[in-house]
């Protein structure tokens, strides 16, 4: 079903109904259920020392890229909640993933020790926090080759012909980087971040602002060598990880957010366009797993949607042209996801979504819960409430 598309949005927004009314009383009873399901899953976090990941794969060592969403997600409950007891178990969980600051086996680390140890730290000013992500800027910037001018996302592979493998999902590491100069005035780590960024926006975007899963290049002489795939649709050419694409938009959002370089607000808003104006965007403004797979199935993933929803809240207040198109195509979203089928309200389990998808030609996490799911709806819905006082229609 792919209906009200094409490039005017505020006709795909027209003739989508809602489908849940974003009230203070909604989000209000989300953040209730969301404490409910990280309740259910603290008793396992406790008694294993293992963080929940997905319904398909279950609790996770830490070493795992999804470790710091759980205790991310208790730190947005507090935010929301000033629930002291909610504040004990996101404190706990965080410092489970504390070693983390010392990985360097992929990029994970900014996912790691970000969304726990950076929320952390914004919420409470706790020194400790500080340290770590201190510590977890120095293990990132490791992985960083001047001449490509990237940080390798994962490791060489002769089975895939990889000789520096850098991914999209990358962008989301360097806000870890950016506050590392924020918090020591080392410029280090802000011009690796830039210069990654730079890299990324030169050769992993098509002239229509969709990008590939996946860039390599040759870490001798820094040339990309070629674009490949590991999610989202298997062509490198052609394909359009819907994830990906939000990965995309959210790290170019906050990119400019942090450097106020104009040509990252141009590659966000460019990027959301090619996303927002999307012929294959489902009426409901949940994806379908890639945008342009040969022939769109009625697989959608719920965490794609809750992470454009959360960068478009981003990009709204960074906009002045555009933020009143983003704040509304992001309220769409979340009123999708607000509602059946997308929202759990059983009070089962352990995942606020439904219907999120990990990797669906790789048959991974098809149709289910996933942490970053929840992490990135829970995000989009705080930055919702703060930013509709702020919008004039």
């Amino acid at each position: 079903m792919v209906a009200c598309a094409g490039l005017a949005l505020g006709l795909t927004l027209a003739c989508a109904k809602p489908t849940a009314q974003l009230t203070d009383e909604k989000i209000a009873s989300i953040f209730e259920l969301e404490k409910i399901y990280a309740d259910n899953a603290f008793k396992i976090v406790k008694s294993t020392g293992k963080m929940p990941r997905s319904l398909e794969k279950g609790f996770q060592p830490i070493s795992d890229w999804t470790s710091g969403f759980y205790p991310g997600n208790l730190w947005l409950v507090y935010e929301f909640t000033r629930d002291k007891d909610i504040l004990k178990k996101a404190e706990y969980a965080t410092a489970l993933v504390e070693d983390n600051k010392d990985y360097t086996h992929d990029h994970d680390i900014g996912f790691m020790i970000y969304s726990s140890y950076g929320n952390g730290y914004r919420l409470t000013k706790n020194e400790k926090y500080k340290a770590v992500m201190i510590e977890a800027s120095k293990s990132a910037i490791k992985r960083y080759n001047p001449k490509v001018k990237s940080i390798m996302s994962w490791n060489p592979s002769a089975a895939r012909d990889w000789k520096f493998p850098v991914i999209i999902d990358n962008m989301i590491n360097l806000e870890l980087l950016l506050n590392g100069t924020g918090f020591t005035g080392d410029s280090t780590y802000y011009n690796v971040a830039v210069n990654h960024a730079n890299t990324t926006m030169k050769n992993q975007y098509r002239s229509d602002y969709s990008c590939s899963h996946v860039v390599d290049y040759d870490p001798l002489t820094g040339k990309m060598r070629k674009r490949d795939w590991n999610n989202g649709d298997s062509n490198p050419e052609t394909a359009s990880w819907s994830r990906g694409q939000s990965w995309g938009l959210y790290g170019f959002g906050f990119m400019y957010k942090y450097t106020h370089k104009k040509e990252y607000l141009t590659q966000a808003e460019n990027i959301a366009a090619y996303i927002l104006n999307n012929q294959n965007m489902p009426e409901d403004m949940v994806p379908y797993w890639d945008y342009r797979a040969p022939k769109i199935p009625t697989q959608k993933d719920a965490s794609a949607a809750a992470l454009l929803a959360s960068g478009l809240m981003q990009l709204a207040e960074l906009s002045p042209a555009n933020g009143k198109k983003y704040f509304k195509a992001g309220e769409k979203i979340l009123e999708s996801l607000s509602a059946a089928p997308y929202l759990n309200e059983s009070g089962k389990g352990n995942y606020l979504l439904n219907h999120a998808t990990g990797n669906f030609l790789r048959k991974s996490e098809v149709d289910g819960g996933l942490i970053y799911a929840d992490y990135y709806y829970l995000e989009a819905l705080l930055r919702y409430q703060k930013l509709k006082q702020k919008i004039e229609f």
